[in-house]
């Protein structure tokens, strides 16, 4: 797929670098005994503590059952807990335990090492460029 046809389908090169990203990150994190969800889940939750499970499905990109079912394992390894949501009985939030915020801070040392060398070739411009614009179509995404 050539990134210079401006023909091209964006979305089908964005999903093709992720792919091939996520699995690099995969073999990474598996030395953490983390998966990609996992990791993605630690970080949302220590950017924004008390996270509802619903709300960690929409930011790692999955279903409320399956952040469900996410959560429920993190929970047994010991890498979050459940709180009763203050401002609704009906919802729980999602905190970081001791226990994941180390692993975090364990796994992202071989995180940056994986994007470092996916992102070798680049120009801190090129970098620059890229990382501006995924940022911009999240939030043009997002509304």
């Amino acid at each position: 797929m050539d990134p210079n046809d401006e023909t091209g389908c964006v979305t089908f090169l964005v999903r093709h670098a992720w792919l091939s990203m996520r699995s690099a990150l995969a073999t990474a994190l598996d030395e953490y005994g983390l998966s990609v969800q996992q990791y993605g889940t630690l970080l949302c939750v220590r950017e924004e503590p008390g996270l509802t499970v619903a709300e960690v499905g929409r930011v790692v990109g999955t279903t409320r059952q399956s952040a469900n079912e996410l959560i429920t394992g993190m929970e047994r390894a010991g890498l979050v807990e459940r709180r009763p949501n203050p401002k609704d009985r009906r919802t729980q939030q999602v905190h970081l335990t001791p226990g994941g915020e180390r692993r975090l801070a364990e796994a992202g040392p071989a995180i940056r090492k994986v994007e470092e060398e996916l992102e070798a070739s680049f120009t801190a411009t090129d970098r620059a460029t890229a990382r501006a614009w995924l940022a911009h179509m999240v939030t043009a995404v997002e509304g």
